[in-house]
Formats: C-alpha cells, structure tokens, sequence
C-alpha cells in the first residue's frame, strides 16, 4: 500500500495506463544491480532513484576524477578522489532518501557477481569493456536474470535488452563473439557528454518497462544510435544456435 507521500511523490508516473499503482509498489519492491557509476550509470542510477526502485546495489571500484565530471552527471567537483560507489550513495539519498542503496566498491569475478545476481530483479550493465559485459551477460543467462546493456562512445550508442526467461531469444554472446573484439575507451576515442546520457536514460526507460511487466521492451532487437546525424536504427536479433552462453538454456 502506498503512503500518501509516495502517491504524491511518484503521481506523475501513476497517471500512466501501463503503470499505475500496480506498477509503482512492483519498482518499490524491486532490487536492481547496476554495474558500472560511469557515463551510463550516472543517469541510470539518478531516474532509477527517481522512479522509486526499491533498492540499488551499485558496483563500481574506480573512484572520480576531474575528467569524469564532463558526463558522469552524479558526481561533482566534492567528489574528486572519492569512490564512485560512495558519491552515487549521496546524490541518490538527497533525490529519494527511500531508496535504499548497497555500495561495493571493488571488481567482482563471475561467482561473487552470480550471488548478486541472484538477489536482484534485474542487471543494468554501465560498463566499458567487452570482458565485463561477456561475464556480466553469462551470469545473468545462468540465474535467469534480465539484463539492460548499454554502450557508448564517439557520438554512437547502442543498447538491448536481455531476457533469459523467454525462450530462443537472443543474449549478448550472441550478438558479439568473445574474441576479436577490441575495446575502446573514451580516454582514447572521446565521447560527446550528452550521448551517455541519452542511452543511460533509455537504459533507465527499459529497466522500468521490464520491472513493472510493460511490454514493449526491447528483448529481441538491438537499438542503435548516431548522434551525429541524429538518427536511429532497429537491428532484429536471432537467438544463435551454437552460442556458448544461452544454447543450452
């Protein structure tokens, strides 16, 4: 049952047919593992927050520096030399003192990563390298857990959605072969600012689509975004039949 203050607080989002009520106590009573405070992670944490997810355990072991500030929106010039983790904790707690927040503030290997795992209701991925991503989409594939991957770079992003629980549908593995694939950071290719924020954004759209049963959601189809020309393409996915990751599934 929601407190009058709830009601009021998330009144906006309520209105919504596909949310309503029903919708907000499901965020409520939701947990969510976002991997990653960077770019990405810095909207997605801030609307999760806003929309009233229950609960966030938030992964990251890097801490802020003054080149992070450009478009890691969640943390300011208070928090250069501070854990990432730590940072996030306090913007969040000053927009929804609701939210009840987890800080880990270290790597995790893929058997400390699966015990998060299983605890959630979903994965956000906000990382920036292919191994993390590989390990973080072969977890979420054993526990079958739902997963929201984001990446961006340059003045391009891309993003899908990965739900384990539906049959011959596609993960992440599928899209990309592990090897072969070269990372690339913003500290060698750069990165316009508010790219990372309209894909974190649509990161917190799609976390909130599948938290609360909303169809539409982008399980199936890999989104892809040019910033430069201002233009978006759909890219239907095929579950392989040979992947490693989620054939046997």
């Amino acid at each position: 049952m929601l407190s009058d203050q709830q009601l009021l607080r998330y009144s906006r989002q309520i209105m919504l047919g596909d949310v309503d009520i029903e919708g907000q106590e499901k965020l409520l009573a939701a947990s969510v593992l976002l991997v990653g405070l960077g770019g990405l992670g810095s909207p997605v944490a801030m609307y999760l927050a806003a929309a009233g997810v229950g609960k966030l355990i938030l992964v990251d072991d890097d801490e802020v520096e003054i080149s992070n500030l450009q478009r890691q929106i969640i943390h300011d010039e208070r928090s250069v030399g501070a854990a990432k983790v730590d940072s996030a904790a306090q913007r969040i707690a000053l927009l929804n003192p609701d939210v009840r927040v987890e800080q880990v503030k270290r790597r995790l290997d893929s058997e400390q990563l699966s015990r998060y795992i299983k605890s959630v209701d979903l994965v956000v991925d906000c990382t920036d390298n292919f191994k993390s991503r590989f390990m973080i989409n072969k977890c979420c594939v054993e526990q079958m857990v739902p997963l929201v991957s984001g990446a961006a770079i340059r003045m391009e992003g891309q993003l899908l959605t990965i739900d384990p629980r539906q049959p011959n549908t596609a993960c992440y593995q599928c899209l990309y072969p592990e090897a072969g694939n070269d990372d690339l950071s913003c500290a060698e290719s750069g990165v316009l600012a508010p790219l990372v924020g309209v894909i974190g954004s649509m990161q917190a759209i799609e976390a909130i689509k599948v938290l609360t049963g909303m169809s539409g959601t982008l399980v199936g189809r890999l989104l892809i975004f040019d910033g430069k020309n201002m233009q978006w393409q759909s890219l239907k996915l095929k579950a392989d039949p040979d992947c490693p990751v989620c054939a046997k599934r």
